[in-house]
This record gives structure tokens, sequence and C-alpha cells, in this order.
């Protein structure tokens, strides 16, 4: 079967599901030129339904969200501003540095909490190239809740189930981490409960590259991070991952150029070349059976570590069950890691579960 032929065939398929209206099909006459055109409406329909159905998605974990943590936890979610983003249409005359980025982020108060008190903040940033906060958290959360934190969770940009805009915003180990950073000032002002003398950064995957970059550039901003399985180094990644997976940061939307035309510019995103900068009680987990992030990556931030000469805890963990996720499931070993983390944050945070 024919290019043309198929073109056709897929059209036809999606105005008889009733995915493709025919205005937005088009008519065409049938020549190249116009199943190309055709087949470009197809794709920005079928783009818009992908966009919308991730709104229906996260409206749908959201309530899952009070269902399954409201018994321990007060929880909102909140619209804030962050810092700008550069490549924003600009309207009306108005510069893109004259308007703040805006952004969604979770709450999380414990309700054992005593009236007035105030509990040490912990910033948890999700992971995954355009992913979100879930309910894959929900353990976690209640965990956290127990140890007496109050714990914020930004939807940084770039993150899923928030509109095409907010996702092609997207500035991996950029401008992301400085909107972490804005939801820990947001937070500091904003929410009584939050002790802000004792914060915490914590996260996994791309997560935990947040986390180490922000606790690496904004020092004076936590007293505490926890990186597990974290994106250490976007050079040796993009080296060992595929094609499809290295468009996603080379996209014109994004960093717009792939390693090999700015070297710089990766290394300026990756936590194992900005290791020197770290002031911050750090523990990092890996797992050497990891199929995302190869413990190659965190090896080398390990040695950038140490070679610089900082103060750090780790553990690397020989082929836990769970690869990536060994220790956010719900397993013993991954019960028994997480409160090798409680313990890490409880020294230096000292929430008040901590000291009964």
């Amino acid at each position: 079967m024919t290019t043309s032929r198929i073109a056709a065939v897929l059209i036809a398929g999606l105005l008889a599901a009733g995915f493709l209206t025919p205005a937005a099909a088009g008519s065409g006459d049938g020549s190249p030129d116009a199943l190309d055109a055709r087949l470009a409406a197809v794709e920005r329909r079928l783009e818009e339904l992908s966009f919308a159905l991730d709104r229906v998605a996260k409206k749908v974990d959201d309530v899952l969200w009070f269902e399954r943590v409201g018994d321990v936890a007060r929880i909102d979610k909140v619209f804030i501003p962050t810092v700008p983003n550069p490549r924003a249409e600009q309207t009306y005359g108005i510069a893109n540095e004259r308007h703040p980025f805006r952004m969604w982020a979770y709450v999380f108060v414990p309700r054992a909490l005593a009236s007035g008190a105030r509990a040490p903040l912990l910033l948890f940033p999700h992971g995954g190239v355009h992913g979100d906060f879930d309910t894959y958290y929900t353990h976690v959360v209640r965990e956290l809740m127990a140890e007496g934190y109050v714990v914020v969770a930004p939807e940084y940009r770039g993150s899923t189930g928030y509109g095409r805009e907010y996702w092609r915003a997207i500035d991996y180990g950029g401008l992301e981490v400085d909107d972490v950073v804005a939801a820990r000032d947001w937070a500091c002002e904003a929410v009584p409960e939050a002790d802000c003398a004792r914060v915490g950064i914590l996260g996994w995957s791309h997560g935990g590259l947040i986390a180490l970059m922000a606790a690496f550039d904004h020092p004076d901003a936590f007293q505490a991070a926890y990186a597990g399985v974290p994106v250490s180094d976007l050079l040796a990644r993009l080296g060992y991952q595929t094609d499809a997976y290295r468009r996603l940061y080379s996209a014109d939307y994004h960093i717009g150029r792939t390693p090999y035309e700015d070297v710089d510019e990766y290394r300026r995103r990756s936590p194992a070349w900005n290791a020197h900068k770290l002031r911050v009680p750090l523990l990092v987990h890996a797992n050497t059976n990891d199929r995302d992030v190869n413990v190659v990556e965190v090896e080398h931030l390990i040695k950038s570590l140490q070679a610089a000469g900082r103060e750090f805890e780790y553990e690397i963990y020989r082929d836990a069950p769970g690869g990536h996720s060994f220790n956010r499931m719900d397993s013993k070993l991954a019960r028994e890691s997480r409160r090798k983390i409680w313990a890490f944050l409880a020294r230096h945070l000292r929430p008040r579960a901590a000291e009964r």
C-alpha cells in the first residue's frame, strides 16, 4: 500500500471514529501536498486530544490524593508565580521578563500537627521528563506526614496535565530548578505551619537531579538534600539513551541543541559537573540494575563529589529488586531504605516525630 493510500485510510478511520471532524481534516484533492496538509491537521488534532486526556487524568488523580491521603494530611493545591519563561509568546507589548511563569503545587500539612505548631518543610519535586506528582507517591507522602513534615510538591514547568503551553515550557536542569526554589520561597511566606529555618529537598530520578541542582545553586535555602537514583550526567545519559529520548532535549521548544552542538550547556545542567558547589548535607542512593538511570551516572556524581573534597553520604544497592523504583515500592527492602532516608533527614531537620 502506498504512503498516500495509508494516509487516506488513516484519515478516513479517524473521521469514522469521531476523532477528527471533516473541517479539521480539510478537503484536499488527493495530491501529495493535500494529503500532507491533511496529515498535519490529524497530528494537530491528536496532540490536542492527548493534552485534553492528560488534563482529565490529572483531575482524577487530584481527587485520589484527597481520598488516599486526606485522613493524615490537610491538602491544598495552589497556583503561584515563579520565574519567567523566556520562550513564551509575548502579547500586548508585555515582555517575558515582566510576566512570571505560573505553576501549580501541592501542599500537604500533617493533621497530627498541633494547632499553632510549626514543622520542617520538605520540597518534593517529581520525576520523569514531562512527568507529574501523582498518587504513585501516596505511601511516601503518608510516611512523611507520620515523620512530621510539611510537604510542598511543585508541578514545575514541563509537567504533564496542564496543557500544551505548560508542557512545552520544559527546561530540564534549568529554570525548573528555579521553579522549585520559588515554591520553597512561596511556602515560607504563605504556609504558617512551615518552619523555614528547617528546609529540606528530596527527589528521585529527574526529581533527584532537581534536588541536587537546587542544593548546589541555593545552599542557603536548604538544610538537607536527598537524591534517589538521580539523573546525574546528561552527557553520559544521552550517550546511552535512544534517539527518541535525545530528541526530547534538542527539540526547538527545549534546549534546542544536541550535546554535539553545545557540550557546555548540557554540562551546566548536570549535577556531576556541578558537584564542587555542595555545601548542604546530602544523601544519595543508586542501584546497579537500574534500567533508567544507569549507575554510571551516579558513580560519576560520587567521584566528582569526592574529588571536590565534599562531605556527603551515599549507598549503591547491588541489583536491588525493583530497579529504578527499588526504594519507592511497597517492599521490605524499600521500606528499610526509606527509613534510612527519614533518619538522615531527621538528623538535620529535627521533625517533632523524631523527638518522640
